[in-house]
């Protein structure tokens, strides 16, 4: 009997064990795991503000669409000019100009186009990607484009992409990201990762920043 008795105390404090070890171990696998999620998540975010601020550079508005967006970044270009030529120093000591310099043909002006994906990003960089959550399959990032008035009655245009917690974070312990979303509401006031802002202007800040 005492035998039996020792072996079922054995057994409870393995599982006692087992479970502590769990309730120890559980927010430290929850937080790696997080952390590398969140990582991705912001360097994609980051890529998109790059491709929004170089689209509005080129036609004056932010975009909404991730396939405009990427059309652009794929096949659009960017003008260059350069300077072909300089101003003698003869020339110079008397004040000419770099205008009137190009209307005597001293300087002549060459523009030619650079492709936006290789400025922007690299020729090999996977632009098709920049839509999609890291590690959440076919997820994508929620991608808007606007125009607000600002408390001082001036009009800026805005973007705002994000991703929720509840996304990004799938497939861990659930309470945990409850937990970690009411953490995040209170601090930056959004469950998730945003970069940009459809109801404030932001100067396009990432809520991580």
């Amino acid at each position: 009997m005492r035998t039996a008795i020792r072996v079922i105390l054995l057994i409870v404090i393995i599982v006692l064990s087992y479970f502590l070890y769990q309730s120890i171990m559980e927010p430290i696998r929850f937080n790696r795991e997080k952390t590398k999620r969140e990582n991705a998540a912001i360097e994609r975010l980051k890529a998109i503000r790059k491709a929004e601020v170089a689209y509005k550079a080129k036609y004056g508005r932010y975009t909404g669409s991730f396939d405009t967006l990427i059309h652009f970044v794929k096949y659009d270009s960017f003008p260059l000019v350069k300077a072909i030529g300089s101003i003698p120093d003869s020339l110079y000591d008397l004040g000419m100009t770099e205008e009137e310099a190009i209307k005597k043909g001293i300087i002549i002006r060459d523009t030619t186009y650079v492709p936006v994906l290789d400025t922007l990003f690299g020729h090999n960089y996977p632009i098709d990607s920049i839509r999609y959550v890291p590690y959440c399959d076919t997820a994508q990032f929620f991608l808007g484009a606007g125009r607000i008035e600002t408390g001082s009655k001036v009009k800026v245009d805005v973007f705002e992409a994000h991703v929720l917690n509840d996304v990004l974070l799938h497939g861990l312990n659930k309470q945990l990201i409850i937990n970690y979303n009411a953490e995040r509401q209170t601090i930056v006031h959004f469950p998730g990762l945003r970069v940009g802002s459809l109801k404030e202007a932001t100067n396009n800040a990432g809520n991580w920043e």
